[in-house]
This record gives C-alpha cells, sequence and structure tokens, in this order.
C-alpha cells in the first residue's frame, strides 16, 4: 500500500515541481526585461503621451498630483510594458506545461491559437494607440469648455490608457472566441451566422461601456470587432469538429426514422 501511495504522490510532486521552474521562468523573463527598460522609463512614458501631447494647447503640460507620481508611474508603465514583451515567453511555458497531456489533435489545434491570440492582442494594443488615441484625444482636447486648461495626471492618464489597451486587446480576440466556441461543439457556425444582428449591436454596446463617451472611440472599437467576428466566423468552418463514419450513419438512421 505504501509503495503505490508513493508512486502516485511522486508524480503528482513532479508535476509541482515543473509548474514551480516555468512560474519561475515568466517571472525571471518579465524582471529580465523590466531592468533592460528601466534606464529607459521617462522616455517610453514620452513615447506613450505622445498622442495626448500632440493635442493639448501650445504650452500645456501634464501634471502630477502626486509626490511620487513622477518616479513610480514610469516604473508602473515599465513594468506593464514588460510583461506584455515577454507574453511569448509566458505562453510557451504555459503551452510546454500542459502540451503533454493533450492529444495529438488537440496539440495541433492549440498551438496555432495561441499565437494567434498573442499577435491578435499586440494588434489590438497597436491600433488603439496609432489610430484611436489620437481622434479620441483630439476630440476630448477640443471639447473642453472654453478658459478650461486641459492638464491630464501622468498617473491617471497611464490607467487611462492602459484600460484601452486592454480593452481593444481582448476585444480584438473575438476570432479565437469564436473558434473555440465551434471547436468545442458549443455552437455551429451557421448558429454563430443566424446571431449576426446581436453581435453587432453587442458590438456597440461593449464599445460604449469599455470607451470614452464619445461615438467615434465607440465605433472604431465596434466595427472592428463586428469584422473580427466575420473572420472567426469564416475561420471556425476549419476547426468545425468532423463527425467520423459511425456518427454519420447513426444520424441518417435517426433521420430515416
Amino acid at each position: 500500500m505504501s509503495s503505490s501511495n508513493s508512486s502516485g504522490e511522486q508524480p503528482f510532486i513532479s508535476h509541482l515541481i515543473e509548474l514551480r521552474d516555468r512560474l519561475l521562468r515568466m517571472v525571471l523573463s518579465v524582471l529580465l526585461v523590466f531592468l533592460a527598460l528601466a534606464a529607459y522609463a521617462n522616455q517610453i512614458y514620452s513615447f506613450l503621451a505622445g498622442p495626448l501631447m500632440q493635442h493639448l494647447p501650445k504650452n500645456s503640460t501634464m501634471i502630477a498630483i502626486d509626490v511620487a507620481s513622477p518616479f513610480f508611474t514610469p516604473f508602473k508603465l515599465v513594468l506593464v510594458l514588460s510583461v506584455f514583451i515577454s507574453v511569448p515567453v509566458i505562453l510557451y511555458q504555459f503551452w510546454a506545461f500542459v502540451a503533454p497531456g493533450l492529444y495529438k489533435r488537440e496539440r495541433r489545434m492549440i498551438l496555432p491559437l495561441l499565437i494567434a491570440s498573442t499577435l491578435l492582442f499586440y494588434l489590438g494594443v497597436a491600433f488603439a494607440y496609432f489610430v484611436v488615441f489620437p481622434l479620441v484625444f483630439g476630440f476630448l482636447a477640443a471639447a473642453a469648455p472654453e478658459g478650461v486648461a486641459v492638464m491630464t495626471d501622468i498617473a491617471k492618464y497611464l490607467d487611462f490608457v492602459l484600460a484601452l489597451f486592454f480593452a481593444f486587446g481582448v476585444c480584438f480576440e473575438v476570432p479565437i472566441f469564436t473558434i473555440v466556441l465551434v471547436w468545442t461543439g458549443l455552437v455551429t457556425s451557421a448558429q454563430l451566422a443566424d446571431k449576426r444582428p446581436y453581435v453587432i449591436v453587442g458590438a456597440f454596446i461593449v464599445g460604449a461601456v469599455l470607451t470614452p463617451p464619445d461615438a467615434i472611440s465607440q465605433t472604431l472599437l465596434a466595427v472592428p470587432m463586428w469584422l473580427l467576428f466575420e473572420l472567426g466566423l469564416l475561420c471556425s468552418r476549419l476547426f468545425a469538429p468532423k463527425l467520423d463514419d459511425a456518427e454519420l450513419d447513426r444520424l441518417e438512421q435517426q433521420e430515416e426514422k
């Protein structure tokens, strides 16, 4: 009895040790990137603030309300950026941990989805910075009442743009969500196609909730979400579960009855 218990405990302990090692590698990758970028924290923050600074009135600047904000805010940005850059390493460690327990077909499916989801998240963040930010900040700066000086706190600005980055990054994952729903058999691509009007309305509702209260940013999030849904719907047909011959025969017999 004791030998069987010990043999059962060994795989469990080995899995825990492997999980610990991979988590340490994730943390180490983030730490190394952070140390490499820490010296450029102020320059990185200036780059992030570029879309807002271009639309502020002449001679306007950003402000720091808290005493320690000028020091901690750029380093907070660098820490988030370090995690962002380390995402491929983090996903690889996750993949290496779970892959041995998956079937061959599942490994062939999941790895491309992990790579595609990473690229789509990066694409959503880039879309927010290069397309959405200039339009949103231009609109907000122009909407300020006369006599009101637009001077944004650096910490609040960072929280604002990180929230938008996250919103656009997650919303650009719509094709992955669509493919996974079809792949797992929860719905079919035809059923999702029938729900297209609800998806479009839902995209605009999500855009209204996750973006500032202006029609420009709402539309700039909703329209890509809809188009990405159509892309996911198209690709999901490649991931639809295949019925084997026995199951097809069974379905045909049921239809005949």
